[in-house]
């Protein structure tokens, strides 16, 4: 006992003494800046460092750690992710979830397979979900949180793109998967969304707040997609290798993650061809994982404290090539914020020509103490975004203007604790309404050809446009369009043309187009039909009424009546009333003879001017359109149906009929147009 006793005061001894040394100071400052950078990755949606960044500082914590033998409670490398922070339910998982250990060295993959078959997958970049089915229905979803306890979204899961709500199979099952949302919905999202433009700077933080959504019509909008990457038990079913877990997964009609089976031998191969289709993989990644196909013995390996043994994440080495800072460009957007773009000269990265990277934000331009002339290292974060890596000059020279670049008013610095942010102080900027008529002539809006961003740009500077009602009185402003530099007779008459022909519009383009609610088209329609094509009926709505809507809920109904309630939104709209011709909707007493079924459409048309017109017809009859195919699918209707893409692919898997467009009209008595 006294034995025991003298060797506790020898490490009681030495740790007090380790609290004084700079190497355990040092470690302390590390634990406080990561975890905060974590909190706000994590339960905020913001990001205060790069990933580049962020790894260094956890590569030198762990070598401190190792160094000194200390490791405190508090570390990044003792927890996994950060406590979640919301009004949802909270539930502990029954296990704690945790992550992969991580590596950039492609021999270590080799190792790490040896002879041993594996899965080498996607490493999706998005918020993990946990799935319960119960009795072949989806019962509950649960996000991963800090791995022990998450929140419980199931209300938002059931709206996700590609979620399957009924399976063939009784007993309970439990997945885990990647919730996401894609390039191309995100940069569509972006254009119909008004107020969180400063809020999501990529997929993964748009998706972050998406999922964890009160108003699950929100989530809907957004267009979730969920990709299993896990089977963790299927009551009653032995399975003996991963693969075999995905192919029953898929055949249940989950979407899985994207892998390919390698061993030591072939995974060097494996990874240079998920190299070679980055640009292509529409969802986004950081990185691959590689996971022991074999059940068992992926089990008898264990876990350590913090990592899986069966399973390891592979970050992408980024390219880095060392280039001059030439200039700090400030953009401003249509909240009003200003961003810093570095401009630097060109260099060669991963294939093509960068010479620009997003700062983000002040904290992190003044991180790296950016000055005009600075010697920099740039790399593109997984291959793809470009990002500064280091300054080796730090001159700091570079000061945040006195006054938006756009239209000259005071700017003002935001501090909230975690990342300083530059705003344009003034409401009435040309580059806030810059945004917002973008969105309002874009396709699913108003739809008036011609007026590029670029033209807009100089129409709103010049003050030819004012209002939205502007746009329709292009034909009276003649002689301050034609003489303009790139403009003459026939680029005016165009342009006039194109916004007479936009004149006669609907409800619900024009409820897209104003950007009153963060749902966009679909909302919008919803709102329309709701209240058959009277905008005067919605203006007059309460929130009460509103949330009487089905998938409107409190959030999106407070948002509605507050857009209304603003005395300049009123104005503007009448004024808009006044020159616009609002057709009503046909259908209203259109027969519902599509009632019930679900189609997917994908490719191009012929006989509709886009998918989203299709989708309108489908849906004025009853019919509902989905992203993508499942055993609910009624039909897929592609021109292309010998194909071999995906969906074809999963539509003949699943015994869904794959229909041309022509055989779609055919058989379901639509009109050719």
């Amino acid at each position: 006992m006294a034995e025991q006793l003298d060797m506790f005061n020898v490490i009681k001894e030495a740790s007090e003494n380790a609290k004084d040394s700079p190497l355990v100071t040092e470690m302390k400052a590390l634990i406080d800046k990561l975890n905060e950078a974590s909190r706000m990755y994590y339960a905020e949606g913001e990001e205060i460092m790069t990933n580049k960044e962020y790894d260094a500082l956890y590569d030198r914590l762990q070598e401190l750690e190792e160094t000194t033998g200390i490791v405190f409670s508090t570390s990044p490398t003792q927890n996994v992710g950060y406590e979640v922070q919301s009004q949802l339910p909270k539930e502990a998982h029954p296990q704690r979830m945790l992550s992969l250990d991580k590596t950039k060295d492609r021999e270590a993959l080799r190792a790490f397979a040896g002879d041993h078959d594996c899965l080498l997958s996607w490493k999706l970049d998005g918020l993990t979900v946990v799935l319960t089915y119960r009795d072949g229905e989806l019962f509950k979803a649960v996000t991963r949180g800090n791995g022990e306890v998450g929140e419980v979204i199931t209300n938002n899961a059931r709206v996700f793109d590609n979620i399957p709500l009924k399976i063939d199979f009784t007993g309970e099952l439990v997945l885990r998967g990647e919730a996401v949302i894609t390039y191309a919905d995100f940069e569509l999202i972006n254009q119909t969304i008004t107020d969180d433009g400063a809020k999501y700077k990529n997929p993964r933080n748009l998706c972050s707040g998406s999922v964890r959504q009160l108003d699950p019509g929100i989530t809907r909008a957004r267009h979730v997609k969920f990709f299993a990457f896990a089977l963790v038990s299927a009551e009653g079913i032995d399975f003996r290798t991963r693969g075999e877990q995905f192919d029953w997964l898929s055949d249940r009609g989950f979407k899985v993650v994207e892998h390919r089976t390698v061993n030591g031998n072939t995974v060097a191969d494996g990874v240079e061809w998920f190299a070679a289709h980055i640009a292509d993989n529409p969802v986004p990644s950081d990185g691959l994982v590689l996971t022991i196909d074999d059940i068992a013995y992926a089990r008898s390996l264990g876990t350590t404290a913090k990592f899986p043994r069966d399973s390891i994440a592979f970050k992408w080495q980024d390219e880095t090539a060392e280039t001059t800072l030439r200039e700090i460009e400030w953009s401003a957007s249509r909240t009003g914020l200003i961003n810093p773009i570095a401009v630097f000269d060109p260099v060669e990265l991963e294939g093509t020509t960068v010479s620009r990277a997003s700062v983000h934000n002040l904290s992190i331009m003044e991180q790296l103490a950016l000055g005009e002339g600075d010697e920099i290292s740039v790399y593109k974060a997984n291959m793809i975004i470009p990002q500064i890596g280091d300054n080796f000059t730090r001159s700091g020279s570079i000061r945040p203007p006195e006054h938006c670049p756009v239209c000259g008013a005071p700017t003002e610095i935001r501090d909230t604790g975690e990342a300083r942010t530059l705003y344009c102080s003034n409401p009435a900027c040309p580059a806030k309404q810059l945004k917002s008529f973008e969105l309002f002539v874009s396709r699913n809006a108003l739809n008036i050809e011609g007026l590029s961003e670029a033209t807009l740009e100089e129409f709103l500077s010049a003050g030819i446009v004012k209002s939205y009602a502007d746009l329709f009185r292009l034909a009276e402003k003649r002689d301050l369009i034609v003489g303009r530099e790139g403009f003459g007779e026939k680029s005016w008459r165009n342009l006039a043309d194109a916004a007479e022909k936009a004149r006669r519009t609907t409800m619900t383009r024009l409820l897209t187009a104003l950007g009153i609610n963060a749902g966009g088209p679909a909302t919008a329609r919803l709102l329309s039909r709701y209240y058959r094509e009277d905008l005067g009926a919605l203006r007059e709505a309460s929130e009460e009424e509103l949330c009487q809507i089905e998938q409107i809920g409190e959030v999106t109904a407070a948002g509605i009546r507050a857009w209304f309630d603003n005395a300049e939104n009123a104005r503007q709209l009448d004024e808009l009333l006044a020159v616009l011709d609002l057709e009503k909707a046909s259908d209203d007493n259109a027969e519902k003879d599509l009632d019930g079924l679900t189609f997917v459409v994908t490719g191009s048309l012929t006989h509709f001017p886009n998918r989203d017109a299709l989708k309108t017809e489908i849906e004025k009859r009853g019919g509902k359109v989905s992203g993508s195919v499942s055993a609910r699918t009624t039909a897929l209707i592609n021109n292309d149906a010998a194909s071999n893409s995906a969906k074809n692919k999963t539509a003949r898997k699943l015994g869904v009929p794959v229909l041309t467009e022509e055989e779609f009209l055919e058989k379901y008595s639509f009109a050719v147009q």
